[in-house]
């Protein structure tokens, strides 16, 4: 088959049901449109909202699934009435690949919060009826305003991260405000808060506050841009902490989340910015706190086209690069295992 024919079925490794290995299966993708890009995929990244996904976390998951949803690859036939993407196009795709374009949250450039029709990347369902699939796979076809060009600078398996992780931790930060007045506070050094750190590097913060439950992985977060490094379990440091952060950006949160140790580190005003989400509800948040120094916790849900093609740039331009392992999409059950685990250092990336 020539390398920019498209078959009739795409292949990927799916979950048929709830704790079952992943295995290769073939579907039909959604009918053909004019606005719609087909994509050969080279590089896939592992999410933790894969993991929440294959395991029905987050709700229930219509199976069988394909996932991954940190996508780069070629394009390899373009719509009719696509205009900015061509044949031959190296491209990324998120967490998202459809939206209504026509609620007053898409209107505003915050298509990512879109209240009308919103497609995930996977197991979700396009206005047609069809079942979204992600990218552990061959092929996809998705709709071309979720689709972006990969910077020249950055290598597509450096890059695949991006597209979820990336634009994750990068909006909340710029949305509030962090710049060179600002002391910012990432909690979890892992796949989202290893890129929050450097994120606010980028973004110039007078400071850059690395926090984690030990100090283990001090010596990384000073390799990622950290200016300082706080242990939850040293008491007194904890305690003479108080009062110094403008910005927290929670990028691992769960039941055993102190929380009246992370607000105690807010300043008035202060802005805690939750991306890390767990599977249970939040617990142990202290109101009186939160009150008392006017203290707002906001949620934050990946970027828009705009972020996500603004992060990508801020990315090439100032050296904010992912730590991941390649491997091959072959070994996917092994990398879940592995993922599991813990054992990414931070993220894992898929390749055909």
């Amino acid at each position: 088959m020539p390398s920019n024919s498209v078959p009739d079925q795409f292949t990927g490794w799916a979950s048929k049901g709830k704790g079952q290995a992943l295995e290769p299966w073939s579907y039909t993708p959604k009918p053909f449109e004019p606005t719609d890009v087909d994509i050969k995929i080279s590089h896939c990244g592992v999410c933790g909202s894969d993991v929440h996904t294959l395991d029905s976390g987050w709700g229930p998951t219509t199976y069988p699934v394909i996932v991954g949803h940190e996508i780069v690859g070629e394009v390899i036939r373009v719509g009719s009435e696509v205009k900015d993407l061509k044949v031959g196009q190296r491209v990324g795709v998120g967490a998202r690949s459809g939206s209504c374009n026509q609620c007053e949250e898409c209107l505003r450039d915050e298509e990512n919060y879109c209240s009308g029709k919103a497609t995930g990347t996977y197991n979700a369902t396009y206005a047609d009826g069809s079942r979204s699939q992600g990218g552990y796979a061959d092929y996809i076809r998705v709709p071309s305003h979720w689709v972006f060009p990969v910077p020249e600078h950055l290598d597509s398996d450096a890059a695949a991260s991006l597209f979820c992780a990336g634009i994750t931790t990068y909006l909340p930060l710029r949305a509030a405000g962090v710049g060179p007045d600002t002391t910012v506070g990432v909690v979890g050094i892992g796949g989202l808060g290893h890129l929050g750190l450097q994120w606010a590097r980028a973004l110039d913060a007078k400071k850059v506050v690395a926090i984690s439950h030990s100090d283990r992985k001090r010596e990384d977060a000073e390799k990622l841009g950290a200016t300082e490094f706080l242990a939850l379990s040293d008491v007194d440091s904890v305690k003479d902490a108080n009062r110094t952060l403008d910005v927290m950006l929670v990028a691992a949160s769960g039941s055993r989340t102190n929380w009246s140790d992370l607000l105690s580190l807010m300043r008035t005003g202060g802005r805690i910015m939750l991306v890390g989400l767990p599977e249970e509800p939040l617990s142990g948040i202290p109101p009186m706190t939160l009150a008392s120094r006017r203290i707002a916790m906001i949620g934050s849900l990946i970027g828009s086209p705009k972020d996500t093609m603004e992060m990508l740039q801020v990315a090439a331009d100032k050296g904010v690069r992912v730590w991941y392992e390649r491997r091959p999409m072959s070994k996917v059950n092994r990398v879940l295992e592995e993922f599991r685990d813990g054992k990414a250092r931070y993220r894992y990336v898929l390749e055909n």
